[in-house]
């Protein structure tokens, strides 16, 4: 009969080897204590080969200085989304992205565990991507992306908001300062960032764009600051973003995305316009315009700790916040009919408008999506229409989500006096919390901070009857 421990380790072997990610674990001497189907999988390497054995005896190119696992032992803190290349005892070439924790046991022992992904398939991506970058970005091909690039003659709307957003961003335009741009997805921020390069001295010069949450760090890092021979297994010499896009503009979007590491190195490049190579040991002076992207307020970005206040002060001297397409009622029938003009052209369709009925939906409805939802929502339905002149809501339904309700219970709310509203907040929180107190009024009295006689005469003001609840 197995003992407790038995059926826990069996249990815990199962868990591991249904786990998507590699799972490593070694103890105080670096031998491997633990070894999951995904790494087993990940490194080429048999389990019985490994388990048992020091790390060096397994993978011969690892040791104290360049071993995840070893170091994490030796230093006693943690490593994370650390880019490693190794070669497995067959020669096999290895790239993960692995992040390592120091376990303290009871004991006071120490062993160390790792988490790896695998990152070959997306390091040869890398290398593609960072080969056609460097190709497009060559004088001979900069003339023809240059007439790609958007103006603010290409941003649609009458709107007041939106226009005052384009007067801040053409004043802008004609400084080097850096900018940030906050709006939620689908609002145009990329829009903004190419008119305003349009509009500068930069126009005749690279812009480029990357996401700063498409990558992980490592390789990030080398695509932003490029890379020298020698700064890791397989590195060349290789330009980054900054030095191809020297003299011009370079986007990062969802700034909020980058580790901090990489954000205290960019902050260096701002103050210093400065930029050092993976693996290099020499700065290179670059003259670049950063535009900086978040769909997320700075203020929260801030507060939750994924973007550095002093990256944030240094990127906002000028702050552009792109208001919702919700915001922008007025806009909606102007940039339906834009939208239905463009795809009329493409499609060579010859539609001529929104029914009555769409009008109302689309004015009412709350466009989570922005300009870019209501652009596909637009494209979809001409490509579902059959011989009608009208886009109608049958044409438009399956692309929105509940177009009936989503709108008109905020529509009706925002009808309200401030004392109603105040008035419904009040009833829903005192239910809520008759609820929560198995509907006794004295406690529930307690739990609001209120006297009984009290809330029995809220709950009379109300109508609020606690058996109903």
């Amino acid at each position: 009969m197995k003992t407790k421990n038995q059926i826990i380790a069996q249990n815990l072997d199962k868990i591991l080897d249904n786990i998507d990610e590699g799972i490593h674990v070694v103890n105080e001497l670096g031998q491997t204590i633990i070894y999951n189907k995904k790494m087993s999988e990940l490194e080429g390497m048999d389990k019985d080969i490994v388990v048992g054995k020091k790390i060096d005896e397994v993978f011969p190119s690892l040791n104290e200085e360049n071993s995840t696992l070893l170091l994490t032992l030796r230093d006693k803190e943690i490593i994370k989304n650390n880019q490693q290349e190794y070669l497995n005892k067959f020669g096999r070439k290895i790239i993960t992205i692995n992040s390592t924790i120091p376990i303290h046991l009871g004991n006071g022992s120490l062993w160390a565990l790792e988490i790896a992904r695998d990152i070959t398939e997306i390091r040869k991506l890398y290398n593609k991507i960072v080969s056609l970058q460097e190709k497009l970005y060559t004088e001979d091909n900069l003339d023809k992306e240059i007439s790609k690039y958007f103006t603010f003659q290409d941003i649609k709307g009458e709107d007041k908001k939106l226009k005052q957003v384009i007067n801040y961003a053409r004043q802008a335009a004609r400084t080097d300062s850096s900018i940030l741009i906050v709006g939620e997805t689908g609002t145009g921020k990329e829009l903004f960032a190419q008119s305003i390069h349009s509009d500068s001295r930069r126009q005749n010069k690279p812009f480029i764009a990357q996401n700063c949450a498409a990558l992980p760090e490592n390789l990030l890092e080398g695509i932003l600051f490029g890379t020298r021979k020698g700064g890791f297994t397989g590195a060349i010499d290789r330009k980054g973003l900054f030095e191809q896009a020297d003299g011009g503009t370079l986007l990062l979007d969802e700034i909020n995305s980058m580790s901090k590491a990489l954000q205290a190195k960019l902050l260096r490049v701002l103050q210093d316009d400065l930029v050092r190579p993976v693996g290099g040991k020499k700065d290179i002076s670059v003259d670049v315009r950063i535009i900086a992207t978040s769909n997320k307020s700075p203020v929260e970005s801030i507060r939750e700790g994924s973007l550095r206040e002093d990256l944030y002060y240094r990127l906002a001297v000028v702050l552009l916040q792109l208001p919702l397409l919700s915001e922008r009622c007025d806009d909606i029938l102007l940039l339906s009919r834009y939208f239905i003009e463009r795809f009329n052209y493409k499609f060579n369709s010859n539609i001529k408008g929104l029914s009555d009925e769409v009008k109302r939906i689309f004015y009412n409805y709350d466009w989570p999506g922005n300009v870019r939802q209501l652009e596909h929502v637009i494209e979809g339905a001409i490509n579902i229409l059959s011989g009608e002149d009208y886009i109608k809501k049958e044409n438009v339904k399956p692309f929105l989500i509940d177009i009936n309700n989503q709108k008109e219970a905020k529509k009706i709310d925002n009808q309200r006096t401030l004392p109603e509203k105040m008035d419904k907040v009040e009833k829903e929180y005192i239910i809520e919390a008759l609820k929560k107190n198995g509907k006794n009024i004295t406690r529930t009295a307690k739990h609001l901070g209120i006297k009984r006689q009290s809330l029995q005469y809220r709950m009379n003001k109300y109508n609020i009857e606690s058996d109903k609840i």
